[in-house]
């Protein structure tokens, strides 16, 4: 069991606290996982219900219904797919010791953001500054 992780229950980082101290890894580390146990169950629901309905529906206009919905249904499934990707990539940040910190600027990510997006790798300034670059080179 890694350090911290006991956590004590509605145990919430604060600043007060040493910046991603095991404790604080250990709350990241279980927030992560439980977002990914969330996607996986809602992707097998997804899976089951795409072979437990095959798509017959002898009218044309129901059955492009059913070919929209399901394809918005695999297109999101997709961007979890991905968003999973972006989980495991954090959670191994969190075995690295560098979960936290901006792969920018190396500063620390604040807790607020963390909070809202667990995922992110960027401080907020370096994100924005990131955002701008790319606006700029698309409309050169």
């Amino acid at each position: 069991m890694p350090a911290g992780d006991d956590l004590p229950a509605g145990y919430r980082p604060t600043a007060d606290e040493e910046f991603m101290n095991p404790r604080q890894q250990a709350y990241f580390r279980r927030k992560l996982q439980d977002w990914k146990e969330q996607i996986l169950k809602e992707s097998e629901g997804t899976l089951e219900a795409l072979k437990a309905e095959p798509l017959r529906e002898p009218d044309l206009t129901d059955r492009a219904a059913s070919e929209t919905d399901w394809g918005i249904e695999l297109r999101t499934r997709d961007r979890q797919r991905k968003l999973i990707s972006k989980i495991d990539a954090a959670l191994r940040r969190i075995d690295a010791g560098e979960y936290g910190w901006c792969e920018v600027s190396g500063e620390p990510i604040s807790l607020a953001r963390l909070e809202a997006r667990p995922i992110a790798t960027m401080t907020i300034d370096a994100q924005e500054r990131h955002e701008r670059d790319e606006k700029v080179s698309r409309d050169e």
